[in-house]
């Protein structure tokens, strides 16, 4: 097993072929008949044209809010794995920054200028930017994958948790509910809700097991709203009292279990309605797009013993029999953005202290890796703040 990502081959009419072994990508380099062509993902292109390959891969998403794995499967061998490392909460902070200020400076004494109208209809698809970078962000990917590599089909969790399904299980047929999966999807969005912490003592990094708030002997419904997770002492000391009685001394704890208890789980919300938007995205490429669930992804993780990592989930979506992984070190993909337009940086004080360019520098990306000859230091760079 390769430690590596297999590299990707293009033919030179630049038509996808299937993707090599790192050895057999450097024979091909020492021998000639082929070069380089990118270098991330690292890419080579064919020096003759070959007949075009049937499309077999299959490209798997694990969508998330801050972390997004990404994995190519042909048939059960896993041979190509992605980390994306989302910057939609930085976003988020820039545009409350930029609101605070521009209403800062509605406040001073200069001349006055009256809010714009509210009046401005939003699209029917409309997403919060944050949340559309993430979508945008992974079409990215996915066009550039398609472009190097003859993808079959496309593979997506579509939702993290299938609520309707917690909430009434004979929504899609009574044998789903009662089979392999039964609870898995009920144990993480409670995970998820409790911040996968005992909700009693706040404990971490120990198993944790489903309890009822009001007991089921003194009539408690399996409904979630009734439902939390505890450690197994906890869960024990409580036994079945009611969680009036069993926190009659810790007024505050009880008050914030009954009001979190009531309250759903607002980001898995906001990622699900990311995720319908970036599966009617994928639609778009004409690809077939298989869709699967949060549970179902964490029941074949552990099913087969895997560790728990954003690219090996991205493995794991949708029914997995076997998994081999030919590749144990993933591709990382970090956004940095497009850089700003405040045309002087300042110093701590608010005076500027140099110019920026406003037009990109030739060459140059943000986030670019680069070395400093002087330092000998190797980092990332921001085209836009160079000095002239």
């Amino acid at each position: 097993m390769s430690n590596t990502n297999y590299v990707f081959v293009i033919d030179t009419s630049k038509k996808p072929l299937q993707p090599c072994k790192p050895s057999v990508a450097r024979r091909l380099l020492n021998s000639g008949k082929a070069s380089v062509w990118r270098r991330f993902p690292f890419t080579l292109i064919l020096k003759k044209a070959v007949e075009p390959v049937e499309k077999s891969l299959i490209l798997k998403i694990d969508p998330g809010s801050k972390f997004t794995g990404i994995a190519l499967l042909d048939g059960f061998q896993v041979i190509w794995m992605l980390e994306i490392q989302h910057r939609g909460s930085l976003i988020s902070e820039k545009l409350q920054k930029r609101s605070q200020r521009r209403r800062a400076r509605r406040t001073k004494n200069l001349r006055y200028r009256k809010p714009g109208n509210p009046n401005k209809k939003k699209p029917k698809d409309w997403l919060a930017p944050s949340l559309m970078h993430r979508v945008e962000t992974i079409m990215t990917w996915v066009k550039r994958l398609i472009k190097f590599c003859p993808v079959e089909s496309i593979s997506m969790e579509l939702v993290r948790f299938d609520t309707q399904l917690i909430q009434n299980p004979e929504i899609t047929g009574y044998q789903y509910q009662q089979g392999e999966l039964a609870g898995y999807e009920l144990r993480e969005y409670l995970l998820e809700k409790w911040g996968r912490q005992c909700a009693y003592c706040g404990q971490t990094n120990t198993p944790l097991e489903i309890e009822h708030i009001h007991p089921r002997s003194k009539g408690g419904s399996d409904r979630v709203s009734n439902l939390t997770v505890a450690c197994t002492k906890c869960n024990q000391l409580k036994s079945n009292r009611d969680v009036k009685e069993f926190l009659s001394g810790k007024p505050e704890l009880l008050r914030r279990i009954l009001t979190q208890a009531r309250s759903p789980l607002k980001d898995a919300a906001a990622v699900n309605s990311s995720r319908w938007k970036l599966f009617n995205t994928l639609k778009t490429t004409g690809l077939r797009v298989i869709t699967s669930s949060g549970g179902q992804t964490k029941f074949n993780r552990r099913k087969h013993k895997l560790p728990k990592a954003h690219c090996i989930d991205a493995a794991c979506v949708g029914e997995v029999n076997q998994l081999n992984f030919h590749t144990t070190q993933a591709l990382v993909a970090i956004c940095k953005g497009q850089g700003g337009r405040q045309k002087a940086a300042v110093n701590k004080y608010g005076y500027p202290i140099r110019y920026n360019p406003l037009k990109p520098i030739k060459g140059w990306n943000s986030g670019d890796l680069a070395l400093n000859i002087e330092t000998g230091e190797v980092g990332r760079v921001n085209p836009r703040s160079f000095i002239k």
